[in-house]
C-alpha cells in the first residue's frame, strides 16, 4: 500500500498533468501517470536530509493555495534533497541556491526504476545550469519562474502550466525575484 501522503501528492500532480491533451506532452503524461498508477518499488529510499536552500521551499509554496501546493508541503520535509551531481562548488550563487529531491526513482520517497518524479527548488535569482537527458520531461511549476530550451525563448507558463522538453534537448530554468520551486516527470 502507498503512503497516503504520497498518494494525495501523485493525485493532485495527476490533476495537473491531466490538463496537458495535446501534442507530445499529453502522451509523456499519460505515460508518466500510467507507470505510477501501479505500485513497483525498486531499491531503497534514502534518509530525509535537507539543504540551506530548502528554507525557500515554504515562502515558494505561499502563493499557491491548492491541492498540489499543499500535497507536496506535507512530503517536502521527509524528501532527500541533495544538490545536483555535476555542481561546482566553485559556482557559489548554484552550488548554495539549489536543491533536488527524488519523490519516485532512485533513493526517492518511492524508490522506482520506471517512472522519475523530483521536485527542484531554487534560491531567487538562481539559475539551474542548461543540461540534458535521453528521456522526455515534464515540469511542473508550483512557483513562478522561467525556462528555457533550445526550441523556445525564456518562457514563463505560469503556475497553472507545464513546459514539455524533448529527449535529449538542451533546456534550463531560473528563479527570478521570488524563489522558484517545481516538480519534473520523466518516464525511464
Amino acid at each position: 500500500m502507498r503512503d497516503p501522503a504520497l498518494q494525495s501528492l501523485l493525485t493532485a500532480a495527476e490533476t495537473a498533468l491531466s490538463r496537458i491533451t495535446t501534442g507530445p506532452a499529453a502522451a509523456v503524461a499519460a505515460d508518466v501517470m500510467r507507470r505510477w498508477s501501479t505500485l513497483n518499488p525498486v531499491g531503497a529510499s534514502a534518509d530525509p536530509a535537507q539543504l540551506p536552500v530548502c528554507e525557500w521551499v515554504a515562502p515558494a509554496l505561499a502563493a499557491r493555495d491548492d491541492a498540489l501546493a499543499r500535497a507536496f508541503a506535507a512530503v517536502a520535509p521527509r524528501l532527500h534533497w541533495a544538490r545536483r551531481a555535476s555542481a561546482d562548488p566553485a559556482d557559489t550563487a548554484f552550488w548554495a541556491g539549489h536543491a533536488n529531491a527524488m519523490i519516485l526513482g532512485p533513493g526517492g520517497a518511492e524508490p522506482r526504476a520506471d517512472v522519475w518524479l523530483g521536485a527542484t527548488v531554487m534560491a531567487p535569482g538562481t539559475e539551474y545550469p542548461p543540461h540534458s537527458h535521453p528521456p522526455a520531461e515534464i515540469y511542473l511549476p508550483l512557483s513562478p519562474g522561467t525556462w528555457w530550451n533550445a526550441g523556445m525563448d525564456w518562457t514563463d507558463p505560469g503556475v497553472d502550466g507545464h513546459i514539455y522538453n524533448s529527449p535529449g534537448i538542451l533546456h534550463a530554468m531560473r528563479a527570478g525575484p521570488a524563489p522558484f520551486l517545481a516538480l519534473w516527470a520523466l518516464p525511464i
